[in-house]
């Protein structure tokens, strides 16, 4: 190995960990507002949904620009469009710092919730031009876990702060952290060797259509759908799905984190084996298994110690099926596609977030026990699974 080669193994590291910094960032400025809506009601005289309307905005502009960011990358490559979402988002996150009115808030939110799918989508492409293919979902667990990390703080760090420093505070601090990861990605997000020139340079309908000529690409993005609609309901209605069994917003807040941080473990471990192995749809499979198997004891159950190990290991199964679908949908779409596809694989489970948010509520209707709720999320799980054991195949090809 060259001296050349060496310094590009050992740039790869500076790489992903800048990017790791300003994903993790993108979901900080998205969830900020989670733990703090009761805080933010009274302070601007606001109903409740005008605030859950600050993070419903998230999953709602990722459906409408995920495809064009995902072919954007395509085209102009990932370090410019990571950049210029990351941009947009510092831009608006300054914009939160002007907290006098509530809808400044809602202006800042909504130009955050543009940036991301710009940030996230540059993911697998990433990795696809700096790591081995036998790497592969390594990598992109540890940029997810950075994603992951950043929920975490977003929900648990938020509160904390402006409980100490005040609210005006805290949006100026987090404006500051994310110019200052905006500024790192810049200086290090190089690109290695991706061809953007040999991109389709068509029409992004041109690139969907070519895409969806891909029938284990449709399995994917089909399964994603109900696969992520599944964890976004279940962590955005956990209040009400547990709160019934006896818990405390404090111990409903920790279920939360112990779901988080399984996940985050769990995102650095099972990719690791699954690239080790050579195999992605064993792991996919026990994921679906996992959370089948936790749900309905994690909702049910009346123990809150049980419910906070259930939670770990919900999240150290589950959440790390996010990195293995990421690596099949570059490796069934190519490295020089991947951008349209994991644009596509985006719209698609965030299209699934905002249908099954929308619809547990609805079915659960005046129900004190949101019993309905746990048994839709089932059964899409059952779904994800027979897409998952039937029709989705495996992309690793067995060593000759």
């Amino acid at each position: 190995m060259t001296a050349e080669n060496t310094s590009k193994k050992s740039y790869r590291w500076a790489v992903l960990m800048a990017y790791f910094g300003v994903a993790a960032m993108s979901q900080i400025l998205w969830l900020n507002f989670a733990p703090l809506v009761s805080f933010i009601q009274n302070k601007y005289s606001v109903s409740e949904n005008e605030v859950l309307s600050l993070l419903l905005s998230f999953p709602l502009l990722y459906v409408l620009l995920s495809i064009h960011s995902g072919t954007l990358i395509d085209k102009k490559g990932y370090r410019y469009v990571i950049i210029l979402g990351s941009v947009i988002s510092a831009v608006f996150a300054c914009v939160r710092v002007f907290d006098y009115n509530f809808y400044m808030l809602v202006i800042g939110q909504a130009g955050i919730a543009i940036g991301q799918p710009y940030i996230v989508n540059g993911i697998s492409k990433l990795v696809s031009d700096w790591f081995d293919k036998e790497e592969n979902a390594m990598a992109t667990g540890i940029g997810t876990a950075g994603m992951l990390i950043g929920m975490a703080v977003g929900m648990g760090v938020t509160p904390a702060l402006n409980e100490s420093m005040g609210f005006h505070n805290t949006m100026l601090t987090f404006a500051i952290v994310s110019i200052i990861l905006t500024v790192i990605f810049i200086v290090l997000g190089k690109e290695n060797n991706i061809a953007k020139g040999n991109a389709v340079v068509g029409s992004a309908m041109a690139e969907i259509k070519l895409l969806l000529k891909n029938k284990n690409l449709v399995v994917l993005f089909v399964l994603w759908f109900f696969a992520f609609g599944v964890f976004n309901g279940l962590t955005t209605w956990i209040d009400k799905l547990i709160t019934p069994n006896g818990f405390n917003a404090e111990e409903v807040g920790l279920v939360g984190a112990a779901l988080i941080g399984g996940g985050i473990v769990g995102s650095l471990i099972i990719p690791v084996l699954s690239d080790k192995l050579r195999n992605r749809k064993h792991f996919i499979t026990m994921c679906c298994l996992a959370a089948l198997l936790t749900i309905y004891p994690l909702c049910t159950l009346h123990s809150i110690n049980t419910v906070y190990i259930l939670g770990g290991l919900l999240g150290f199964f589950f959440l790390p099926g996010y990195a293995l679908l990421l690596s099949m949908c570059e490796e069934m779409a190519g490295s020089e596609k991947a951008g349209a596809a994991t644009g596509i694989f985006m719209m698609s489970g965030n299209a699934g977030a905002v249908v099954v948010i929308a619809l547990m509520p609805i079915i659960s209707g005046k129900d004190t026990l949101w019993t309905k709720s746990i048994y839709l999320m089932l059964a899409l799980m059952v779904v994800t699974l027979i897409l998952v054991v039937g029709p989705l195949k495996e992309t690793f090809q067995k060593k000759k």
